[in-house]
Order: structure tokens, then sequence, then C-alpha cells
């Protein structure tokens, strides 16, 4: 990069657009003299450091769930201790969600720091608190440094847990009351001034128990920025190169949110069914290699379109097989009465089955493959299933391993398949909304007319 540098003798260089590794890279550029422009290398270091960060949280009076750093296994074990189980789990030093896991208890964290990673003093492991069932938000975000003006807030499908580049989203948020999306946009404008952001900045939050979290804030183009720009309708990119090179909002003519009339949702693309034997069970760690986007008039029906755009194609009839966590069964049950009362079929293993039908479900039992026949396993094959619903606890190896081949099967027969709730419940809205009538084509050139 030096010798670069050197030949081309740049009056500023960008960081903002080429992911993690140019952020990194940004404070030892400066030391050798090279011009950054933009966010400076200081305040790019105030939010990757992760005491400076929580005493930038603190000054604004932000929360953020409890965490630590460990440099041992036993202080590791101390850490999660406090914390309090569960915990997420990863280490300091790669990127894309790599090594990342949710651990439960002690042995599995001990297991994770023998096997998974290497631990020192020069590649801590960092620990926070487990956010069960919290939604996750996205929101990109335009400062000057002076002016900060929210570019999109992005609503999760999949709750936390689940790695930001595997969940589907929704542009603009489709359930979230609007205190808390205004608590959301104070706390980016807070956080964009108080760190001096020029150009670019995407913050994450978590919503648990309605208790705004932040998880962290990144002075860069998030990978969402394409899918905000098409949603709104505004080159967000373009718009943060002018600033870095010395423009105001104000002079751009960029100085209030774009609040769109239609909705979009993105969607992960997997590239599963090219790796025979991998489980497709998302979890913190990424995994997909694209994304597709879906516009409509309301969320069911642009989630659907960017189902169908992702290669999972909806279906309207026929039969549903479930399989829910214990965690997940009650708020499931509203899913499965959309689905029923749809028309289709309800199929579900043994546990999953007794309590739907003590809810007064019409849901017929089924073995899982250990179980004997008939099983999961031999229902799809004869070509008798049009979706599968398969949740499990992620972190527990005999849950999962129990449960992959349902959800591999579902893979190699082409069958849409969920293994997140709130995918489920998305999926059912969609479903609805496709009962209802055929979903049209809108080019992004007739957007306004949405």
């Amino acid at each position: 990069m030096l010798a670069i540098v050197a030949v081309e003798k740049p009056q500023g260089v960008i960081v903002q657009f080429g992911g993690q590794t140019p952020l990194r890279l940004a404070v030892a550029l400066e030391k050798n003299g090279v011009p950054i422009i933009g966010t400076s290398p200081d305040a790019i270091d105030r939010a990757e450091d992760r005491e400076r960060f929580a005493e930038l949280l603190r000054t604004l009076g932000l929360r953020q769930p409890e965490n630590g750093t460990a440099r041992s296994v036993d202080a590791a074990r101390a850490l999660a201790e406090r914390i309090g189980y569960p915990v997420l789990v990863r280490p300091s030093y790669v990127l894309g969600g790599r090594a990342m896991q949710i651990v439960h208890d002690t042995p599995q964290l001990e297991t994770y720091m023998r096997e998974a990673v290497q631990v020192s003093p020069e590649h801590p492991v960092l620990v926070d608190r487990f956010l069960a069932n919290a939604i996750e938000v996205d929101v990109d975000a335009l400062c000057d440094g002076k002016q900060a003006v929210i570019a999109g807030i992005m609503e999760h499908i999949e709750e936390a847990g689940i790695h930001s580049g595997d969940s589907a989203c929704s542009l603009p948020p489709y359930s979230l009351p609007r205190y808390l999306i205004d608590e959301i946009e104070r706390s980016t404008r807070a956080l964009a001034l108080e760190l001096g952001v020029v150009g670019l900045m995407n913050v994450q939050f978590a919503i648990a128990d309605e208790t705004v979290y932040v998880l962290e804030v990144n002075p860069r183009a998030s990978r969402t920025v394409p899918f905000v720009s098409k949603a709104i309708g505004r080159p967000i990119a373009q718009l943060a190169a002018r600033v870095m090179a010395g423009k105001s909002l104000a002079e751009l003519g960029y100085t209030t949110e774009v609040i769109p009339s239609h909705v979009s949702v993105k969607e992960a693309v997997f590239p599963f069914v090219k790796f025979p034997g991998v489980d497709t069970l998302l979890g913190p760690e990424m995994k997909s290699t694209g994304e597709v986007m879906g516009i409509d008039r309301e969320f069911g029906r642009a989630y659907a379109k960017a189902q169908r755009g992702a290669g999972m194609d909806l279906p309207t009839r026929g039969t549903v097989l479930v399989s829910l966590r214990d965690e997940d069964k009650a708020a499931g049950a509203g899913a499965l009465r959309v689905l029923q009362e749809e028309g289709f079929k309800l199929v579900a293993t043994s546990g999953t089955a007794a309590y739907m039908r003590e809810r007064g479900l019409d849901v017929q039992p089924i073995h899982k493959v250990r179980d004997g026949l008939p099983h999961t396993g031999t229902l799809i094959a004869a070509g008798e299933v049009s979706l599968v619903i398969a949740t499990t606890r992620i972190g527990d190896a005999e849950a999962v391993r129990d449960s992959a081949a349902m959800r591999r099967a579902a893979l190699e027969a082409g069958i849409p398949y969920f293994t997140t709730l709130a995918g489920a419940r998305a999926a059912a809205a969609a479903i609805r909304a496709l009962r209802a009538g055929e979903v049209q084509p809108i080019a992004l050139q007739d957007l306004h007319t949405v």
C-alpha cells in the first residue's frame, strides 16, 4: 500500500469503501504520512477499540450488552460466569463472524476455547452477553461532521444471533413501534456526531424487552449500502464520497431522511446445495454468498418476491412439515394457525404436534429420523411436503445433529425451508399475501408510483 502511495502521491485516501480491512490499516497509514480523508483514523479507532467504544457509549448514555475480553481459558471462564450464560464468543482477529459461537455452559465454552480458536495475549477472545429473542436492526447514516442524516433503518427478519449478512431485512421496519425507531434515530445521530464521522456509518442495534442496545458501530460503508440506495432512490455511496471530499450535506441537498412509501426486503442467497453434507442451520458465522431484493406495497408481498429471487418459491397449498424447539412453540402457534387457515395440512414431530393439538390446531404427528419409520425423511422423499419449518437451539450439538437430516433433505428436494421462527412467521405472512393475489413486478424507475 505504501509503495502505491509513493507512486501515486494522492491528495487523499478513502478507507470507507473496502470493508473492515482498510479501517484496520487507517491508523498505520496516517502514521506513515498518508492523508486519510473522511472520518479520522482516531475516530475509527474509537469505534473499533472495545474499551474506547465502551467509554463512548457511557458518555452518550447508551446501552450495550455486558461484555469483556479474555486472553486465557481461565479468564474466559470467569468472564462468562460473571456475565451469565448464554454468551456470544468470537476471536478478535477475524471477519464475517468466522468462528463465532453461542455457548450455553462452561464445558461448551472450554471446548470452544480449546478447539475453535487460538487464544493468547496477542489474540484475545471477545465475550458478550447473548440477547435471546432480540430483534436486530441495521442503520446506515451519512454525516458531514456537523449534521447526520439517516439513510435507512433495516429491521432484520431473523432474530439476533444470526449473522447480519445472513438475515433478511425490511426497509422500513415492518414491526417496530415508532418510539423505538425514534430512539434508534437519536442514538445513531448522537454516535455519528460524537465520533465526528465524515462520510458513511453503519450501526447495529438489538432490541430486547423493549430496551435498545448498541452492538457495534462501523464508521464505513456496510454491505447494506447498495440495498439502501435502491430502496430509497438516493446514491448513498456517491453522496458519501462527495462529503469526504469536503462537501456538506446541505450543499448536496441531502438533509432529511427519505421514508419510502413502499417496502423493500433484502434476502440472503446461500450456496448450501453445492456442498454435500453441509448443514443449512443459520447462526452467528456468516454463510451467505449473495443477496436479492423484493419490492412491493406491503411486507408480505415484498418478502415473497425476495424469496423467489433467492430461489425459494413459496407454496400456496400442500403440506407443511414442522419441528420446533421448545422455546419457539408458543410463538410458532400463530404462524401455523395462519398456514392452516390458508388451507395447508400440518405434520409435525411428536413434541411439536402434541403442543399444537393442545392449542386447537389440526396437526398430524410423525417420527423423527432416529425414532423409526415412517419419519420426516421418508415423507420428504415421497414428495408429500411443500414447506419445512425446522428450528433448533444453536449451540446444542445434540439437537443440531438430530435435526440436520430434515434440513438437508428439504434442501436436496428443492423444498422451501426455514430454520428460524422469525423466518417462518414472515413466510406465513408472505403465503397469505400470495393467496390473496398474484404479485406483479415493479421497476426501480417506477418506485415513486408504488
